[in-house]
Formats: structure tokens, sequence, C-alpha cells
């Protein structure tokens, strides 16, 4: 009987184990999906992996999703687990550039977005065969387009990408071949004397060169239309997505007063723009958009995803606090999208490893900074990199985030997958096993796993066992869940001083002890604070350049760090 149950408590471990790779409750940002290798860069021997410029539908109870240069595209029933779909028949040979996508009644599905910029439609009923037809009129100097077909049947094409000429519109005629019908009609530009965010360049710092206004989307709720569109560069932390609002597909469109609409500057993984909306599992509607990654090449990006919500004033915004930390899935009811809760326990955390190649070092691995990482000597199961969280802490969840380094691949490949151990300790000699992908054969660069039950441990280590690419490449082992000591306070002598430039506004607070760093939030209204940015360290002040000139705005500031987060500051306006 002793042999029996102790062989029934091996089971139950060998259960829980493997049900650890198996809860998904939540999600986090960048979306770990199997992203296809670039060859645009293939002259220069630069091989990478990107996503962007996502358009995600839904279509007879499943969800779709394009994205640049792909070869292909995705399905999820839950907007959480994504199965590629390898086209076949009228497929766009390099693969479909800053697509679009529109479900029409659910009967038919439309995508467009040759990279030539000429293209005709595509259209399916059955999107999963990979098999479209395409309508035989060719529409012309196209990029960035997006087809919109009305409830009254009536469709229409916008598009732009440029920072010389704005978003641009005109009718089709659905029921001849979607020509061209009417005018072609100019609907608006940047305005960047105006509008802080669209300045182009790191933390719209550049001067020289103007803004880029691309990837419109429209979408339509209560009866209005919200033209989104991307702004100001593809490869920077501030790429975003604004919005302006219309009684009618054409327009006339007013610019809303709370803009950016989907913007997250500060943290890990930055950029949000170039996206996407689309209405999920109960009702809640999601924004997709693209992030910077901008290693090996500046069009080296990953997706995202953040719940959008219109409030009673029918303002669009996004959600982007604590953006790229563990959030609930879109399947969990009442509570999807929401801030889970769990904080970040490796940030600065010492790293040890089992080898190093250059000046590649394992301390990249706890940084927060997207563009560093830790390359190994070599790539097989002897290495091992492990971080010291200095104290023990609940773990909730991990995420490792691979990265290409000569990786020497380009296009799509079969096969590809990332198997490793992570183990948990709490002195650093004894084991326990957290996450188990000895037998994963999925593909996962930005692999992210809720542990099913909380561990807790002080010592994290990943163990190597085969990733597909030529070297061992990680740039950022982060580690989620709460420590066992206090969360801060809030920071004292907040300050605000808009500048002459009324676009620019410094904001100033006294450091708090024992803080990894600060959220700033702000908005038009005391109860509209929809904006935020994370801010990394100590230093007490932070310039941000993203104002509407003729706009007031109220901020409010909150510390944290591994143990939790302070209360909100008080809301302060500025004129």
């Amino acid at each position: 009987m002793k042999k029996l149950g102790s062989l029934m408590v091996i089971l139950g471990m060998a259960v829980l184990l493997h049900a650890q790779d198996m809860r998904q409750d939540t999600y986090c940002n960048p979306l770990n999906i199997d992203y296809t290798y670039m060859i645009y860069n293939s002259d220069k021997d630069i091989s990478y992996r990107s996503g962007a410029d996502p358009a995600v539908v839904k279509f007879r109870g499943e969800y779709y999703m394009f994205v640049t240069r792909s070869n292909g595209y995705w399905r999820s029933k839950d907007l959480l687990n994504w199965e590629f779909v390898r086209p076949g028949r009228n497929w766009y040979p390099q693969g479909c550039n800053a697509p679009a996508a529109h479900n029409y009644k659910d009967s038919v599905l439309y995508v467009t977005g040759d990279p030539s910029g000429a293209m005709s439609i595509l259209y399916t009923d059955d999107p999963a065969s990979g098999n479209w037809e395409a309508t035989p009129a060719i529409l012309h100097d196209l990029q960035d387009p997006d087809l919109f077909i009305d409830d009254d049947g009536k469709a229409y094409m916008f598009w732009g990408s440029s920072n010389v000429f704005p978003i641009r519109g005109m009718e089709l005629d659905k029921n001849h071949r979607f020509i061209k019908k009417g005018e072609t009609k100019e609907l608006f530009a940047l305005d960047m004397p105006k509008h802080g965010w669209e300045r182009f360049g790191e933390n719209h710092t550049d001067t020289v060169l103007g803004g880029y206004i691309e990837g419109p989307w429209l979408t339509k709720h209560n009866g209005k239309y919200y033209m989104q569109y991307g702004a100001p560069g593809t490869e920077f932390n501030v790429y975003a997505d604004g919005v302006y609002v219309a009684d009618h597909p054409m327009g006339p469109y007013t610019y809303q007063k709370h803009n950016p609409v989907s913007y997250k500057p500060g943290g890990y993984m930055n950029g949000a723009g170039h996206g996407s909306t689309v209405l999920g599992p109960g009702g809640q509607y999601w924004h997709f958009a693209s992030m910077s990654l901008s290693i090996n090449v500046n069009w080296e990006r990953r997706l995202c995803m953040f719940p959008v919500g219109f409030d009673k004033d029918g303002i669009m915004y996004c959600d982007t606090r604590f953006g790229d930390y563990p959030r609930y899935a879109p399947a969990v009811p009442g509570k999807a999208g929401q801030f889970r809760g769990w904080m970040l326990l490796s940030y600065g955390k010492p790293v040890t490893a089992s080898t190093t190649k250059g000046n590649f070092n394992p301390s990249a691995l706890t940084d927060e900074l997207t563009k560093t990482f830790w390359l190994a000597a070599a790539n097989d199961e002897r290495q091992w990199v492990q971080i010291d969280l200095e104290k023990p802490a609940d773990v909730h969840a991990i995420q490792i985030n691979y990265h290409d380094y000569q990786s020497n691949m380009y296009g799509r490949y079969e096969g590809l997958h990332h198997r490793y151990v992570i183990e948990g300790s709490l002195d650093g000699q004894n084991w326990n096993v957290l996450v188990d992908r000895k037998e994963s054969y999925k593909d996962t660069p930005n692999d992210y796993v809720e542990l099913a039950i909380p561990q807790f441990a002080r010592y994290i280590r990943y163990k190597n066992i085969d990733i597909p690419t030529p070297n061992l490449a990680i740039s950022e082992f982060r580690v989620f869940g709460l420590g066992n000591g206090k969360a801060p306070l809030a920071p004292k002598k907040f300050t605000l001083e808009r500048h002459a430039d009324r676009r620019d506004i410094t904001i100033s607070w006294e450091p708090v002890k024992g803080a990894q760093g600060y959220n700033i939030l702000w908005g038009i209204a005391p109860d509209k604070l929809y904006s935020s940015w994370m801010v990394y360290g100590n230093e007490g002040k932070h310039l941000m350049k993203s104002l509407t000139t003729d706009q007031k705005y109220y901020f409010a500031i909150e510390t944290f760090n591994e143990n939790g987060i302070s209360q909100l500051s008080a809301v302060k306006e500025v004129e």
C-alpha cells in the first residue's frame, strides 16, 4: 500500500507539472505566436522574425489575424491560442503587406494588402482552407489599405502610409467588382504643431523629419465611425494609434480629445501602433497592434493586444497600464484584459549563466531593456541561466523572450520548436520543476507560462534543451508573482511644468524608497486617466512630449515594486 501511495504521489506530480503548461487564465505581451522570418533583408544576411500591422476580424465564431509578410495567417477560437494557416490558392506570393480584412455579414471574408500597392480584393467563405478567390478589378496606388463595408452594404476603401500625404478614402462599387465609385477624398493628415504625439523619433524628439501617418482602420460603434491611424513611426517606442470620429464613413472627421488611443511608450516592450480593433468574447473590444523590437533592423517587431472601451461620452480608449505584465485572457468572464496584479520579481536581480559569448552578458536578462540580450557560447543541453530573486517570493508566471542572433533563417519553416525546463529553488541546491517543456514541439519565441499552482522560490533557473536557432540568445527572462514585503508609498511632491511648447510637459516627484518604478497616468478629465507611461528607476523626473496644445490635462502617479502598487496620488490639473 505504501508503494502504491508513493506511485500515486509521483503520478500526481507528473499531472501537476503537465497542468502547469495548460492553464491559460492570463496572457502577456508581446504575443507568443510562431512569427515568420522575414526575407527582405536577406541580401544583407540579416535574419530575424517579425510581426506587424495586424488585421484581426471575427468570422463565423472564429478569429482570423493577418500580419505583414507572414506567408499566411492565423486563426483562433479565443484570441489567445493561434494556429497558422498556410495559404493555398490566390494568396500574395510574399505575404500581404499592412493587410486589411473585413467580415461581411458572416457570409464572406475579404482581405487585401498586396506589397506592390496594386491589388485585387481576395475573398472566401472558408478561410480555414487557405483558398481564396480574387476579384478581377485591380485597385492601384494603395498602401496600408482598409476595406470597410457598412451595414447598408456600401463599401469603402481607406489608405495611407506617408509623411506627406493624408489618410484618403473612396467608395467602391461592391456589386461591380469593387471598382472605384466617385472621387477620392482626403480625410485628415497629421497636425504635428498641435499634436505632440505625432512627432517623429524616439520619445518624439526628432525635429527634422516629419512623422508618418499610416494604417487606417475603421470601427463602427453605436452609430459612430472611429477611424484609427498609426503614427509617427513603427520603429519607435512612441508608435501609437490615434482616432478621428465621424457620423459617416467618408467624414467629416473630428479629432478625438483623448489621443492617442493606443499608446505604450514605457516598460519592456514598447509601441502599440498600426493595429485593428475587434469585438471579442463576452462583448469586450480588443485592439491588436505592433510593438517595436528593432535589434537586428528597425522593422523587427512583435504583436500586442489590449482591451478597448467606449465611455459614456463616446470616447474610445485603450488600457495599456502594466501593458507587458500578465493580464486576464479574453475568455475570462468579467475580467478580460484586466491587469492580473502579478508584479515583476526579476527586475534588476543578479543573474549567472553557464557560458557567455562576447559582451552579451546575462545581466541583460533582467534589465527590462528590449534591445539587450544574453548570448550563450554554445547551443546545447549544458546551457543554463539562473536568477537570484534575493528573497523568496510567490512565483505565478514566467516569460522567456528569445532573440535572433545570426539565425540565418528566411521565410516560413515547419517544425520549429523550443524545448527547455525551468526550475525553482529556495536554497540554490534543491530544485523543483516549475515549467516542463521537455516534450514541447511548439514554436514559442515569446513563451509565456502561467503556473497552475504558485511556487515559493528564491532562485529561478532556465535549462536549455533544444531551440531552432543556431545560437541561444534571450533578450529577457521575466518572472512574475508577488514578493512578501510591503508595497511602496505613493510619491510626494508631485509637480507638473507645462513648457512654452505646450506639447511638452515635465513631470517631477520625490523618489520613493524601495520603488522599482512608476506609472504616470493622464487624461482629459479626472475620471478619464486613460493613458499611462511606465518609468523604471528613481530619477524622479520625466519629460513627456505627447500633449495636444489646446487641451487641458489631468495627471496622477503611482509607485510599484515586486510587492505591489501604491495608492494613486491626488489628481492634478494642468492648463
